[in-house]
């Protein structure tokens, strides 16, 4: 125990319990270790042949009484203590073996049985979908967590990996990471409730509350960004790159890329993870936003509106409200909208929001506080090799990519969204976070986004719709969800919300909210695409949902 707490960093001060340590570390105590092995033995016994000499032996007794100085218990007094403490029994049967059924059981093995039938056919299903994915593109991601929930209750959440290279840290479900542009559908769905208490208007100008933000004009007329059109991003404000040259070229390659000829679905998924300038790995302008020099800021900013000084005095790139271009920088603007809106400073209006939803471990990612679980971030260098990421400072883009979060939290999130989706106000339960209808609203999709980077894909207020649709019979069907990806320095990440369409078909019945998957990959490699796997997952989760 010295030397686990001696490499955790932990004194006898910090009054951390030895089974805490040991849980972090993933090791077992000595006795427990026995404990298994010994049962491990003796349930290998008892599966043999009753004229087995080994299992003869358990009942031979000595004649006479034992001499004094001997060990007073037994082996067999042992083992019953041990079965006492794991909570197993000695089932035999006169026949010794009964036709491959186990000799000794769990207690409750029926009803465990029963409980994990829908589990195995998951994990299974889970598995075929992950190697499938693995074999078609390895990403060599030093650490990934994956989360999936199914009708609001968790079914799965693993690490697989390391947080920590170094250390030898693994990945669990309580480890942080950087969830990038998931912080975004986030934003949106405060600001949409700063909406319902009649604190914001989404149709206003941005002047109204950011006076400071200067007035804008494109073609020598003077135009009007709204909040609405932040956050649809419609609203012409720059990303990362300044040249708006540059932005049109690299936007025309985006779809000339979105736009090549392929026969059958799988096939294209395939060729697009393979390509590491294909769709579905990264956002457009991905590549620009690494190589940008504002993506690798390390100047610490005391509020958002002292980050409007980026890009406030640059010019817009579209005019307003007629072409998709995705910023981040705009949502900076709309963290400053939100922030007079309500009164209070956005990251206060921000951990209030996450203390309704209880989301208890998603925070600002801040460089100097001591943030338990915080994953360290990788990426690869020119040669091929996995290093460390550089130091960044998150705090000029709150709203758009400054947090850390687990799998878990986004699970609560979505499922929060999904409640307020499916609720309806006759139902007699409790009202969801969102209103019905704004929770629509927020999955409305634009009609002048365009081609994302997701098939079929447009983008609503914060987040990338699929609607349900066929285009002719007998061919491919598309489901509707909503997803968002999230692309960082050293982190990439999945949000994917799947519906159920019982609730749809099935009018008649009444049905208990939230309906449906949701599924939420963390890694902490930067370029890694997963839309495709977190897709994969949840359609393989919604199959078992019918069983």
């Amino acid at each position: 125990m010295k030397i686990l707490r001696f490499f955790l960093g932990v004194t006898r001060k910090d009054r951390i319990r030895n089974e805490y340590i040991r849980g972090t570390a993933h090791v077992r105590g000595f006795g427990d270790q026995v404990r298994e092995a010994r049962l491990r033995w003796f349930g290998h016994v008892q599966r043999r042949d009753s004229e087995y000499i080994g299992r003869r032996m358990l009942s031979f007794e000595l004649p006479g009484r034992r001499p004094r100085g001997r060990p007073k218990r037994r082996f067999m007094d042992v083992v019953k203590e041990d079965m006492k403490v794991v909570g197993v029994r000695k089932r035999m049967q006169k026949t010794g073996l009964d036709g491959g059924n186990s000799p000794w059981r769990p207690l409750k093995w029926k009803a465990e049985r029963r409980r994990r039938s829908m589990h195995v056919f998951i994990s299974t299903s889970v598995s075929s979908v992950l190697m499938s994915v693995s074999s078609q593109a390895e990403v060599g991601a030093p650490g990934v967590v994956v989360g999936v929930s199914v009708d609001g209750a968790p079914v799965w959440c693993e690490g697989i990996g390391y947080a920590d290279l170094e250390n030898r840290v693994p990945c669990s479900p309580q480890t942080m990471f950087r969830i990038a542009s998931i912080s975004k559908p986030l934003t949106t769905a405060a600001a949409a409730r700063l909406c319902e208490e009649g604190k914001l208007d989404l149709d206003a100008s941005v002047q109204k509350y950011v006076p400071e933000f200067p007035q804008k004009q494109f073609d020598g007329q003077n135009v009007t960004i709204t909040p609405r059109m932040i956050m649809s991003h419609l609203s012409g404000i720059r990303h990362y790159e300044k040249d708006a040259c540059k932005v049109k070229e690299s936007m025309e390659k985006a779809k000339r890329l979105l736009k090549v000829p392929v026969r059958e679905d799988d096939k294209a998924q395939a060729a697009t993870e393979k390509n590491p300038k294909d769709k579905e790995s990264v956002q457009p302008q991905k590549d620009e936003d690494f190589a940008s020099v504002e993506f690798y800021l390390k100047d610490k900013f005391e509020s958002v509106t002292e980050a409007l000084d980026l890009f406030k005095d640059d010019p817009l790139i579209f005019r307003p409200g007629t072409t998709y271009l995705y910023s981040t920088h705009a949502f900076t603007l709309l963290s400053a909208v939100m922030e007079r809106a309500a009164g209070r400073s956005f990251l206060d209006l921000m951990m209030n929001m996450f203390h309704e939803l209880g989301m208890v471990n998603t925070v600002p990612e801040e460089n100097d506080p001591i943030i338990y679980h915080r994953s360290r971030n990788y990426h690869f260098n020119k040669k091929g090799r996995v290093v460390n990421c550089p130091y960044v400072d998150n705090s000029y883009k709150w709203a758009g990519g400054g947090y850390l979060s687990t799998v878990g939290d986004l699970l609560l999130f979505g499922n929060a969204l999904l409640y307020s989706y499916q609720v309806k106000d006759t139902d007699g339960v409790l009202p969801g976070f969102l209103k019905p209808q704004t929770a629509i609203d927020l999955w409305t999709p634009s009609d002048k986004t365009g081609e994302l980077w997701v098939r079929d894909g447009l983008y609503a207020q914060g987040w990338v719709v699929v609607e349900k649709g066929q285009k002719f019979g007998q061919c491919r069907k598309r489901r509707h969800y909503v997803s968002h990806t999230g692309a960082a320095v050293g982190a990439s990440s999945v949000l994917l919300l799947l519906p159920s369409e019982e609730m749809n078909e099935r009018k008649g019945q009444t049905f208990t909210a939230p309906q449906g998957v949701v599924v939420t990959i963390l890694t902490n490699m930067e370029s890694v695409g997963l839309s495709s796997t977190a897709l994969k997952i949840a359609n393989e989760f919604d199959k078992a949902r019918s069983l």
